[in-house]
């Protein structure tokens, strides 16, 4: 008799008993008596000992009351060990089908071999759960991102491909770091995997992330349609509890190291030796009505381990408010708020023009190490911005310029060669040029000339580059094998980066020799929120009847400053000389089409 038959049949009987009903206890519990953590992947490995706001939490997701779980959580505070808790609770405990979503490929291998892997191997109550080798009793029915085990499976798949979202149906859904996900061309990728649990009607969905933004953030939406769960801590003096925000959280001016939670009753301050205290004896409360859906906030301040100190945190966020993108990663990973992104009037220009300073490329400031130029090409002329950056990512504009002339003649693109030649004096001693130039080849009637004008002025270091929207890298190859040379740009990151810094007066300098109109153009569009298939999208639109020449070229300048490799300290000695440098003549800058014939 055929030997296959009988570990068949019990695979069967083995799939049949684990579909019995089985005594439930909470999640919490199962993870501290069951789970381990490898030394590679705790600082403290072993038996997993729960932080009491992570047990609320963990329960939460196994209850059969609750059909959704939503997290907008900040980072280090163990939210991947309790993924990896769930796998393992509806793998023994309650089998049943399990889809995993994550942003990408490389996340979905990571969270299978670092996460799942590596907890099922180190614990001896689920060493036998799944197969962990990519062959098993189950032979060639488990791959890594896919395993099978008795009444259930186990499928990791990329947000990113639609027929793997299409194709497996699952009663819990698992989706991490959902704010991360992309919007596939069939719509979003997080609602096609919520449709393979319909037809369950004891389906489980969570879902957890660090929010991104006000107005393109999933997570903190889905937290809105939840029970809004806060976790609170009793104040040591007053005995009231409170949810521990960052805004009551203080230090004296200049000493971050004595910061300290301010309770906002008795107004008395309770330094970082109280906190785990504070924390244990915390709890969760709801502050909407509960529909199945509880959706939990949690940040940084409230996790027990020395990097999230609160006078560490104090520290981290002297160093991140410097600049609007370190700021944002502060907001979003450490306090797990989204970043205010939803300012559609935005600065307006005499606002600008009033913090101007006397800096220009005759007076450059001793911290500028680089300078680039973005360069627009329009029928009658080309306009030109020349930025200067400094090692801590601060931009100043220090000149803007129009070149008149028709750009299919020779003589407007000598006038513009002559000008990325130019030098100027810097303070430790010696000259600058500039390092990169982005000219702007979308024209279809000038696209030749743009190319043939880098072609022949590489020793300038020009950059042919066609903007596209969408979440790109500012510069990226493109794909025709006519315009090799031809860059990519990625405009819409660039414009946010730019756009949070002119609305929070940070990171950017202003030359006092740029006239209103330059300001004008420069604020010309704002961010707006479309929706495409029920999903938000941050765009970019022109008030109608502006020019946004200095606009194109500053974001063109912000792409040249990706292409310069050199490093700052490279930079800072060549910038320091002893040798006196000949002075830099004036340019003037004449062209042939504004001759009389």
């Amino acid at each position: 008799m055929n030997p296959n038959r009988f570990k068949l049949n019990e695979m069967r009987a083995a799939a049949f008993e684990a579909l019995r009903p089985v005594e439930r206890r909470p999640l919490s519990e199962y993870i501290e008596s069951a789970l381990c953590l490898p030394s590679g992947l705790s600082a403290v490995p072993g038996p997993i000992k729960l932080w009491s706001f992570q047990r609320g939490l963990a329960d939460a997701m196994t209850d059969e009351l609750i059909e959704r779980v939503t997290v907008i959580k900040g980072a280090r505070l163990g939210y991947s060990t309790l993924l990896a808790g769930v796998v393992a609770f509806y793998c023994k405990i309650d089998p049943a089908s399990i889809l995993c979503v994550l942003p990408t490929d490389d996340d979905s291998r990571n969270f299978v071999v670092t996460q799942i892997e590596s907890v099922f191997a180190t614990s001896p109550a689920l060493q036998d759960a799944i197969p962990v080798t990519r062959t098993g009793p189950f032979g060639d029915f488990s791959t890594m991102k896919f395993r099978r085990f008795p009444g259930g499976s186990l499928r990791v798949v990329s947000a990113r491909s639609p027929r793997n979202l299409r194709a497996h149906t699952a009663r819990v859904l698992i989706v991490d770091e959902a704010d991360a996900c992309t919007d596939t061309e069939e719509g979003s990728a997080i609602l096609l995997a919520e449709k393979r649990t319909l037809s369950f009607g004891n389906r489980k969905i969570i879902c957890g992330s660090s929010p991104t933004t006000t107005t393109g953030s999933y997570v903190a939406a889905a937290y809105e349609n939840g029970d809004q769960r806060v976790f609170e801590c009793p104040c040591p003096s007053c005995n009231t509890f409170h949810e521990i925000r960052w805004g009551d959280v203080r230090w004296p001016e200049g000493r971050p190291q004595e910061a300290a939670w301010c309770c906002p009753d008795c107004g008395v301050l309770h330094g970082e030796e109280y906190k785990h205290g504070m924390v244990e004896a915390g709890r969760w409360r709801a502050t909407a009505p509960f529909n199945g859906h509880a959706s939990f906030r949690l940040s940084c301040l409230i996790a027990p381990h020395p990097p999230a100190a609160w006078p560490k945190l104090a520290e981290e966020f002297l160093v991140a408010r410097r600049r609007p993108e370190t700021l944002r990663v502060f907001v979003n990973t450490v306090l797990g708020e989204t970043w205010n992104d939803d300012d559609n009037d935005g600065p307006q220009p005499h606002e600008l023009q009033a913090l101007a300073e006397p800096i220009s490329l005759e007076n450059i400031p001793e911290e500028v190490i680089y300078v680039a130029s973005g360069a627009d090409v329009q029928g009658d002329r080309i306009e030109l911005s020349t930025l200067g950056f400094t090692e801590a990512d601060e931009w100043l504009v220090l000149d803007h310029r129009v070149i008149f002339g028709e750009p299919l003649r020779d003589e407007v693109w000598s006038d513009l060669a002559d000008v990325l030649r130019e030098r100027y004096p810097h303070p430790l001693g010696s000259t600058i040029g500039r390092d990169a130039v982005a000219i702007d080849a979308s024209d279809g009637n000038t696209t030749n000339r743009v190319l043939s004008f880098a072609a022949g002025h590489r020793h300038l270091r020009v950059i042919p580059v066609k903007g596209a929207a969408g979440s790109r890298q500012p510069l990226t190859p493109t794909a025709s094998k006519r315009s090799r040379a031809l860059m990519i740009m990625g405009v819409d990151p660039l414009k946010t980066r730019l756009f949070d810094r002119l609305a929070r007066r940070s990171g950017i300098r202003f030359s006092h020799a740029l006239p209103l109109a330059y300001y004008e153009q420069l604020t010309s569009e704002r961010p707006v929120v479309r929706y495409s298939r029920g999903q938000p999208h941050r765009i970019y639109e022109r008030y109608p009847g502006k020019l946004a020449e200095a606009l194109d070229c500053f974001v063109m300048a912000l792409a040249a400053r990706s292409a310069i490799a050199t490093s700052p300290a490279r930079r800072g000695a060549e910038l320091v000389s002893r040798t006196a440098m000949p002075p830099v003549m004036p340019a003037v800058i004449r062209s042939a089409w504004l001759e009389p014939h």
